[in-house]
């Protein structure tokens, strides 16, 4: 008897996140025609699966990305969960994957996106004869902290009995808006000097095998980016210690996060500020010749005096927590610029929050 039922893969980004989360859904679609069409259970095979993400950035030009890392199952009640490290994103380029990670997906906080399905025998219909079918498929989506109601729209394909495909039958659109990543984007296309069209689509090809299955897969399936499915690991990035190019520009990318929080006035780090302090950390570890600089700056707002002792002030809570977790003092500078070093016109909420910043400098030899 055939029966077939997957869980499915989704995320957002620049639209890449939240569409590829959609994409999960659609794993849900594989259920199975038998009479208890999901036990004992399905699972995802990533090794024959693929998940493809696109955008548009200065208008016209396409970027197509992956998610390297994805695993999905469909428990025998039906329940569908598919689960994607964000870390995994892969744009085939280092510092583009870095950007994606830290100021898009905000990956220190966010580091998964998960989609789950509830699945029912009705929805398979006469799947064991016509081995194929077209599905409309409600699903939920937890992106970036946030959980919407969405559907989308898969092909379901029998492909052997113990083996079932589900791919998108057209490219999945999500706005990053849905997701709260608006300003992950202007941070994106900052730091890039491009435009970004504010939504992605995504593809995607899931291929779930049956839990009682035995002996060899014979399907001719699309690999996914990389047999290595451990995270972040299975992005383009250097294994080790990295060169000067890749320490400098991932310093710079950690200054564009805006992840380093103070209450107002204050030099006290916020709690929240600490799963960026951590990646700055294991950062310079693997810079070991890198000395570093620990730059402060507010916006216009008060006194001039103030803003500079403020910004001494909060560069020492930094260059200080980095101590505590192992950043050797010899390593690390502080200084303070006030408000004498503005990145953008204090003339709106957003442009005073790019001022009041944190910055980490290569300075030379630790």
């Amino acid at each position: 008897m055939i029966s077939a039922s997957p869980a499915a893969i989704a995320a957002r980004g620049r639209g890449p996140a939240a569409l590829l989360l959609a994409a999960l859904l659609v794993l849900s679609g594989a259920g199975a025609v038998a009479q208890e069409p999901f036990a004992p259970g399905w699972t995802m095979a990533p090794e024959l699966s693929k998940l493809d993400v696109q955008s548009v950035k200065n208008e016209t030009k396409v970027e197509s990305s992956t998610f390297a890392a994805f695993e999905g199952a469909i428990a025998p009640d039906g329940q569908a969960t598919v689960t994607i490290q964000l870390n995994s994103i892969d744009t085939g380029v280092d510092l583009r994957n870095v950007r994606m990670r830290f100021l898009f997906f905000e990956t220190f906080k966010y580091p998964e996106a998960v989609v789950t399905v509830q699945l029912d025998r009705a929805m398979l219909g006469d799947l064991e004869s016509r081995r194929r079918l077209n599905l409309t498929l409600p699903f939920e989506l937890d992106l970036h902290g946030i959980t919407k109601e969405l559907e989308t729209e898969v092909v379901l394909t029998l492909l052997t009995d113990e083996l079932v495909s589900v791919a998108s039958s057209r490219p999945i659109s999500i706005g990053t808006e849905l997701f709260d990543l608006t300003d992950g984007l202007k941070k994106l296309e900052e730091a890039a000097s491009v435009s970004v069209i504010p939504s992605g689509s995504v593809t995607f090809d899931f291929v779930f095998r049956r839990n009682d299955a035995t002996g060899p897969v014979i399907v001719a399936a699309a690999p996914s980016a990389t047999s290595d499915t451990t995270g972040a690991a299975t992005a383009v990035e250097t294994k080790g210690d990295f060169s000067a190019e890749e320490c400098a520009g991932r310093f710079d990318i950690m200054s564009r996060t805006g992840a380093i929080y103070f209450r107002t006035g204050s030099a006290v780090l916020d709690q929240e500020s600490r799963p960026l302090l951590d990646t700055v950390v294991a950062i310079v570890e693997r810079c070991p010749g890198v000395a570093v600089r620990v730059a402060g700056h507010t916006d216009s707002v008060g006194p001039d005096e103030l803003n500079q002792a403020l910004s001494e002030a909060r560069a020492r809570s930094v260059t200080t927590y980095l101590e505590e977790h192992g950043v050797p003092a010899a390593r690390l500078q502080s200084i303070g610029y006030g408000e004498t070093r503005p990145v953008a016109p204090n003339d709106t909420p957003w442009n005073r929050s790019r001022n009041r910043r944190i910055e980490f400098l290569v300075v030379g030899e630790g």
